[in-house]
């Protein structure tokens, strides 16, 4: 196993020479030493089955069953699908997910530890994930900013981009609404976070579920403030040349983890009508994030 910095990318490390079926026990610390260190890792000659890519997913972690049953792989629930290829006539996953800043599962009590990445059909050209490294971003923002925002609280839920399911059609959107509340409640984090192996301190708000912030007592914060952490850490930039913004491209064979809490993305889709198929895998380390706490 070959590891080595990756070439014209400004985070990570690439790995040639590994097999999962035949790795060591080192050879796993080692790589998820590079995940939580590096933030990214990717795997180069892979072929695996959907069974091994779970196999794989578990030695970093807890695989975990995406709430939404229709992204699920058709014989392999811990898969999540992002495809425009149908299969028999009918959709398999969903097509063009993940079209905003997010972290996986930042509206869950529990978001995602480590997220991998294995694509099955990929586009001639441009297609890939651009990354920002909100630890980096937290460390970029100025003394006052850093200052206003430390001991915040941020809101953060599903709501702005929950995609309509076939059985949602005809139904009341209020009612829709309603069921998005019930079954995802938004959840309360604090705006910088610390890493849970590292300890580095992480700017944890996003522009897709990120909608509100609040002080240490409760009280709100202007929604100025959250728009200006949302720009100074490139998330605004639609040209996707701030400084803090990276683009991690894919060739076949490509297995890309990422650490999900330092880490946010957004997937950069092909503008032609070509075939794209992706499987994802993401897992719960033993290293959760803290539950926030505040003053009485």
């Amino acid at each position: 196993m070959l590891v080595t910095p990756q070439p014209n990318v400004r985070r990570g490390v690439q790995v040639h020479g590994f097999d999962p079926k035949t790795a060591s026990d080192a050879d796993y610390a080692t790589l998820r030493n590079h995940v939580y260190r590096d933030k990214i890792v990717l795997l180069k000659e892979q072929a695996l089955s959907p069974p091994d890519f779970i196999a794989l997913g578990r030695e970093f972690g807890t695989p975990s069953v995406y709430y939404e049953p229709m992204y699920h792989h058709p014989e392999h629930d811990e898969i999540f699908v992002s495809s425009n290829v149908p299969a028999e006539g009918k959709p398999v996953g969903v097509p063009k997910t993940g079209k905003f800043w997010h972290s996986d599962y930042q509206f869950m009590p529990d978001p995602y530890a480590i997220t991998l990445i294995f694509p099955q059909v990929l586009p001639s050209q441009n297609r890939g994930t651009y990354f920002i490294d909100m630890a980096q971003a937290y460390n970029s923002l100025d003394s006052d900013l850093k200052a206003a925002v430390y001991s915040t609280y941020s809101w953060n839920s599903s709501r702005r981009y929950v995609k309509i399911r076939p059985t949602d059609v005809y139904r009341p959107l209020g009612e829709i609404m309603e069921e998005v509340e019930e079954k995802t409640p938004a959840q309360l984090w604090p705006t910088v976070l610390s890493h849970p192996v590292t300890g580095e301190p992480i700017l944890y708000v996003t522009e897709a579920f990120t909608y509100a912030m609040e002080g240490r007592g409760g009280d709100s914060l202007p929604k100025e403030l959250l728009a200006e952490l949302l720009e100074a850490s490139g998330q605004l930039d639609l040209t996707f040349t701030h400084p803090n913004i990276f683009l991690q491209s894919y060739e076949p064979g490509d297995i890309l983890l990422w650490d999900n809490r330092t880490l946010i993305h957004r997937a950069l889709h092909t503008s032609t009508p070509e075939a794209t198929v992706s499987f994802r895998v993401t897992v719960h380390d033993a290293h959760p994030l803290s539950a926030p706490t505040k003053a009485a």
